[in-house]
């Protein structure tokens, strides 16, 4: 009686695990290892290329001054905002004994010229009233006199700039201070009082006093890789991410796709422009690092499948479904849009149908 209720157990046991098994089977499983899948789903897909690069000014100016000398004084700061004509910088000459000297000497010539000319000038009156000479002799020798006062004056008023560093002509002061050329912001400022000046002039590129900006006109200039420059086209909208502002919604157009590449980390890249659009309760700084989606292509509302689920036969696209009764079928599919993690399925599926995950590569 005992040895016949054993056996029973047994048989029970048997037909226990049998059906367990059938029941995995249904339910997607195979040795133990449950069938992944994937639900169809709608949503939205875009097509864009990275751009990698900073915020600056459309428009940056180097601040240089005309004179050599050392900066005397300072009138504004990094960071103020000046309008067009507002001075920066007090530029105090310092001239070499031998400009001194020359510019000395170079009055006193011009001062013994005009002594002389106005001495002939009034005997060329005399000669004048007495009909010995032309009245076109006399108008002669007065411009001669007259350019000889213009020399004198430009040999005074050099003198004053070198050593006073200012000169009034006419109702014009003419003096050492740098002005603003636009109406901007300092970003930087390259010099400090007793700084020694180097003048712009056409043989040297002189010193940068001040860098300035219309902070009001922001662009982004960076790089696209080769491989996306031939899909882009000016006029595409543009989503900016900028680093320092995680939060930060900055918008923009593609306004400039440079012609030539340049290499960069040995990778060929093409310089690129995008004009930003205004935007509120951000502050954008001059070299904020940022990166940039350029729009290629949107599509909303659409079937999307993760690309991995796609088996690729030539030109062929293949997914694996799990139908309802646990069966698996294999199925043709028209793709649309990707965006290298997502594909647009545009025929061959349904909204809720599941795709079934591939399993692992094996690495041997």
């Amino acid at each position: 009686m005992k040895r016949r209720t054993k056996v029973v157990l047994g048989v029970v046991t048997v037909v226990v695990v049998g059906a367990g098994a059938i029941a995995a089977v249904r339910n997607g499983r195979s040795n133990g290892d449950e069938i992944k899948t994937v639900e169809v789903e709608k949503g939205d897909i875009i097509d864009k290329a990275l751009a990698v690069g900073r915020i600056e000014p459309e428009i940056e100016i180097s601040v240089k001054s005309k004179i050599s000398g050392v900066v005397k004084q300072e009138f504004a700061d990094v960071g103020e905002f000046v309008r067009a004509g507002a001075p920066l910088l007090e530029i105090k000459p310092t001239p070499t004994p031998i400009e001194l000297v020359e510019t000395r000497r170079q009055l006193e010539i011009r001062q013994l010229e005009l002594t002389y000319l106005s001495k002939e000038l009034e005997r060329e009156r005399q000669l004048l009233k007495q009909g010995l000479i032309s009245l076109d002799e006399f108008e002669s020798a007065e411009r001669t006199y007259g350019e000889a006062e213009l020399n004198l004056k430009l040999a005074q008023e050099r003198l004053a700039l070198l050593e006073e560093g200012k000169v009034r002509i006419a109702n014009d002061n003419i003096d050492a201070v740098v002005k603003s050329p636009i109406d901007g912001f300092i970003l930087e400022k390259n010099v400090e009082i007793g700084d020694p000046v180097v003048p712009l002039n056409p043989y040297q590129e002189g010193t940068v006093l001040i860098t300035m900006a219309e902070m009001s006109s922001l662009i982004f200039r960076g790089t696209v890789d080769e491989i996306d420059v031939g899909r882009l086209r000016e006029g595409m909208a543009v989503e900016i991410k900028v680093g320092a502002l995680p939060n930060a919604k900055v918008t923009g157009t593609l306004s400039k796709i440079s012609l030539k590449a340049r290499t960069e980390d040995n990778s060929t890249v093409f310089p690129i422009e995008i004009t930003l659009d205004q935007v509120e309760d951000v502050v954008l700084r001059a070299g904020y690092s940022a990166n940039a989606d350029v729009i290629i292509d949107r599509r909303a509302d659409v079937l999307l499948i993760p690309e991995r689920l796609i088996n690729l036969s030539g030109d062929t696209a293949k997914v694996t479904l799990l139908l309802d009764n646990g069966d698996q079928e294999e199925r043709i599919i028209k793709t649309g849009l990707s965006d290298a993690i997502n594909v647009e399925v545009i025929e061959g599926l349904a909204e809720g149908e599941k795709v079934v995950e591939p399993p692992p590569r094996e690495i041997e």
